[in-house]
């Protein structure tokens, strides 16, 4: 590994500042379950005093989302997010875990990043199961014995069609710029995607949507697959290489955004692609970053008859991996008639993350209903959040409760519906 990887594990001083900001550590109160606590085993692997087949190691690690709450919190820009993919690559190729689950990620993680197979199992799933992953694959997947079935939450329509490939502006084009489908957000929030070209050509653009993009690499790269990760990025970049004089790429999905904006920093060390890395991230743009950046101009009419009050949720990586906070509040607050109410840890993870829902359930269903009852609390009948995996989680979780209706969805479906 290289020095540079060691200088950053060293720039952590251990002043806690992270740990009321770790999900896992507000809920545990373990050391080791805090973002300092294990950057003191992500040393041990890296100096080989500790093994990466230390079950209680592998155990420590594994608990964590990769939320990256602790790099907001961090007055030493500690680079958690790579570190923490960096030592599960690490208990990867230890194979310590047991052969059905290995083989049961890496087909997670495949038919997850196919959109062609997510479409199958999905609507398989929905058809057969109602969206309830039984015990039996719950086990398999996180390798944990007491693993309960759980829900979550499919939408009606799987896959629908992706918007055209290339759509006008309304008006005179302000900007040209292309747009990431996606995986998850392509199956099961396709129509996210046309709100967001819709709300983009209303605002003046000139929308791409090319039809040779494939899976960012995210999921791989969080779950410490970087090969297989890589790989996956190399070929997006390519797919896009044709469409010169993009003014940006927008992307709707924050875990995927946060990656994407840091494929320079991937491959700093590829003599091929370090430049056009770099140069494809500078112009990756979260559709509420480009909006609120490029100037609103769209006229907006209320949702409907009533006045509407809706909650915000900061996706982890919009927050914590981009920093971005205030844009999708602002474009919001623009609805006549709608009224954004605070939401208590509105930056604590819901426990989506990824795969991390199927991978550590127990967990990851502590979180939510943490997430749930403060979205109760705001009296909201609306909640909206920038990543399908929140979406699609949070809406699980308020199933189960008894005469509550509240809709979950993506800001730019509520910007796409208030426009005249």
């Amino acid at each position: 590994m290289s020095d540079s990887y060691e200088s950053d594990l060293m720039r952590c001083v251990h002043c806690g500042l992270c740990l009321n900001a770790c999900p896992t550590y507000l809920e545990t109160g373990s050391e080791a379950d805090s973002p300092r606590g294990r950057i003191v085993l992500m040393h041990g692997l890296h100096k080989g005093t500790l093994s990466p087949k230390d079950p209680d190691v592998v155990r420590h690690l594994d608990l964590c989302l990769g939320c990256r709450a602790c790099e907001t919190a961090c007055p030493s820009a500690v680079p958690y997010g790579s570190l923490i993919e960096v030592a599960r690559n690490q208990i990867n190729e230890a194979r310590v875990r047991p052969l059905p689950t290995r083989v049961s990620r890496w087909a997670l993680l495949k038919t997850m990043t196919r959109p062609s197979a997510m479409t199958v199992a999905m609507g398989t799933a929905r058809r057969v199961t109602g969206g309830i992953v039984p015990s039996v694959a719950s086990r398999i997947i996180s390798d944990d014995s007491g693993a309960s079935a759980q829900k979550i939450a499919l939408p009606e329509k799987i896959s629908p069609p992706l918007p055209p490939a290339f759509t006008s502006a309304v008006g005179s084009r302000r900007f040209r710029v292309g747009m990431l489908s996606g995986c998850v957000m392509r199956v099961l929030f396709g129509e996210t995607n046309t709100d967001t070209v819709r709300v983009l050509a209303a605002n003046g653009c000139e929308v791409l949507v090319n039809r040779r993009q494939g899976c960012c690499g995210a999921l791989h790269l969080h779950n410490g697959q970087i090969d297989e990760g890589k790989d996956l990025a190399r070929s997006l970049i390519d797919a896009f290489s044709p469409f010169d004089g993009l003014d940006a790429i927008i992307v709707n999905s924050a875990g995927c955004g946060s990656t994407l904006k840091e494929y320079g920093h991937l491959f700093a060390d590829d003599e091929k692609y370090s430049d056009k890395a770099a140069a494809f991230a500078a112009k990756i743009k979260d559709v509420s970053e480009f909006l609120e950046e490029a100037g609103w101009v769209a006229p907006l009419k209320p949702l409907g008859e009533e006045p509407v009050v809706a909650a915000y949720h900061d996706a982890c990586h919009l927050a914590h991996g981009q920093q971005i906070r205030e844009a999708p509040r602002a474009l919001l607050s623009r609805i006549p008639g709608l009224t954004l109410k605070p939401l208590t840890e509105s930056e604590i993870c819901c426990g989506s993350a990824g795969i991390y829902n199927l991978t550590e359930p127990e967990m990851a269903k502590r979180l939510q209903q943490r997430k749930v009852e403060h979205i109760l609390n705001t009296g909201a009948s609306i909640v909206a959040t920038g990543n399908p995996g929140c979406l699609a989680w949070i809406q699980s979780g308020l199933e189960g409760r008894e005469d509550v209706s509240i809709r979950v969805v993506h800001p730019v479906t509520l910007l796409a519906e208030a426009l005249s």
